[in-house]
């Protein structure tokens, strides 16, 4: 492809995406970045894809593949859906490595087919879980999950420390049963040698890009043990200028679009605004770094670079951070709402470049899973309709990942009701669900599950919907109304059996506008 002047999108991109799941942000968000700057983004079929701990159908998925291959630029793959049928099914299927492997050399077979298709891979390191969930994880995982997690500190320990961690690793295998032991580090293992075999076909030219992520790491673990591994695999097979292993998953689909969709452009270049003056220098809960390490390999992953000025940045990435360390609860006196940022001020900052016509993408990283109270309220004095784009779920590699995608696409939108509507989507998901209504309804069912909502789910979206939907019409009503688009609001349900991921259909549409094709193969 040759070379296209800084604002000027490849329009007819045609993109194919294997994602990790069928959750909107990392099936819909994607989709919808890639549709906002005029490209096309195939998915499989539905049925073919992973539901929850159902893998997907990796045969379906493979035949997909191979048919549509022949005609596309790139192909956004995550390399558990295409070789175990999903992100959380390839932590808990018993499918042999060879299979697994069969099944990654379709990736060349397409490659061979369709030699200028350019296919950014993904993988993410089997996570050790923060809780004891019997349906992300091995169903054994209910039951000895604090015990596996004591076993991957002190394994990662004693491989850092030696001798004086020895003891401590004894004990910690001692307290877990050893077929259980066995099984889920034989998991890990397979996994590791499908990540070390998709590096080397980074290596042979098959793929133009390859992530290899850590999902809910840690300072020790064995995530950090196996980071490790691939980093001493990359320097051996000198992969870096083309690889990048860091905290995060979900958030990959939309990074290795954006690069897909920039092929040929220059590095988009971000101006970090933290809402702290030592922000860069928090702690995360959920990462293995502090938060500017973290910005900074996001935007690598992205193909972006960070902006020696903010006069020739293309976006600001504003960032707001805790004032020393991530809490779960708001508000948090101890650790983020300190006297370490000011968040009015860092509200005036944004506002203020909006005003002058800078693309500002907001990463709210404060708590996980979920918008900042507090932040979101300074907030209604900005013009939101305006942003270039917003983030506030789950870890904060999930928000990051996705605020940089929204930020360095900026330039390329075609389809201001499709940027809108990813917006608009992600206020009413990570600020408007997360952060008061997801709550609401947890206080209203009795003693739900966090893992499993069984029978109550059926009320748990009921008052759901009673609770978010005016909350949503007030939002676009008061920020939205006046940009000359329209909102079509469907019923809003759950992705899954529990109250973690919401689901809220909606378009956002320009007058007299024809809904656009949906995103799957027909």
């Amino acid at each position: 492809m040759t070379d296209l002047p800084a604002d000027q999108p490849a329009a007819s991109s045609r993109i194919l995406l294997l994602p990790p799941d069928t959750r909107p942000p990392t099936l819909d968000l994607p989709v919808g970045l890639g549709r906002m700057t005029g490209a096309r983004v195939s998915v499989p079929p539905a049925e073919a894809l992973p539901d929850f701990f159902t893998p997907g159908d990796t045969t379906v998925l493979r035949q997909w593949t191979l048919r549509h291959a022949t005609a596309a630029d790139a192909m956004v793959v995550c390399l558990e859906t295409l070789c175990l049928g999903g992100m959380i099914p390839a932590r808990r299927v018993s499918d042999a490595l060879d299979v697994a492997l069969e099944r990654l050399e379709t990736l060349r077979v397409i490659k061979r087919l369709n030699p200028g298709l350019r296919i950014y891979a993904f993988g993410v390191v089997v996570r050790v879980a923060h809780d004891n969930d019997p349906h992300e994880e091995k169903p054994y995982y209910g039951d000895w999950g604090r015990e596996l997690r004591a076993y991957s500190t002190a394994f990662d320990r004693h491989a850092r420390h030696g001798e004086p961690e020895r003891q401590a690793l004894i004990q910690a295998r001692a307290g877990v049963p050893a077929d259980i032991l066995e099984d889920w580090l034989g998991t890990r293992e397979r996994n590791r040698a499908l990540h070390l075999a998709a590096m080397d076909l980074l290596h042979q030219g098959v793929l133009e890009h390859l992530c290899i992520t850590l999902d809910d790491t840690s300072e020790y673990g064995l995530a950090a043990f196996d980071r490790r591994m691939l980093e001493a695999r990359a320097d051996e097979l000198n992969l870096w200028e083309h690889f990048d292993t860091y905290p995060g998953a979900d958030e990959v689909p939309c990074a290795l679009l954006t690069r897909a969709l920039r092929h040929g452009l220059p590095p988009a270049r971000a101006w970090v605004r933290y809402s702290g003056t030592m922000g860069a220098a928090t702690g995360m809960i959920y990462e293995d770094r502090p938060a500017g390490e973290l910005v900074r390999a996001h935007l690598r992953a992205a193909g972006c670079v960070p902006a020696d000025s903010l006069h020739e940045a293309d976006f600001v990435l504003a960032v707001n951070t805790p004032g020393q360390r991530q809490a779960n609860v708001q508000p948090d006196p101890a650790t983020v709402d300190t006297p370490d940022r000011h968040l009015p001020a860092f509200v005036d900052e944004l506002i203020s470049d909006m005003h002058k016509g800078r693309p500002v993408s907001l990463a709210d990283v404060a708590y996980p899973n979920g918008a900042e109270r507090r932040l979101w309220t300074l907030l209604q004095r900005a013009p939101l309709s305006q942003l270039a784009g917003y983030s506030a779920w789950n870890t904060a590699g999930n928000t990051l990942g996705s605020a940089v995608a929204f930020g360095a696409l900026a330039s390329l939108v075609q389809d201001r009701a499709t940027q809108a509507e990813m917006l608009f989507t992600r206020m009413l998901d990570d600020a408007l669900y997360q952060a008061w209504t997801r709550p609401e309804v947890r206080a209203a069912l009795e003693s739900p599950s966090p893992f499993d909502l069984g029978e109550q789910r059926a009320e748990a979206e009921t008052i759901l919907q009673r609770i978010v939907t005016p909350r949503a019409h007030s939002l676009w009503n008061t920020h939205f109304a006046g940009t000359g688009l329209s909102l079509n609001l469907g019923p809003a349900h759950l992705a899954w059996p529990r109250l973690f991921t919401g689901v809220f259909p909606l378009r956002v549409e320009q007058p007299h506008q024809q809904p656009a094709p949906s995103a799957g193969d027909q």
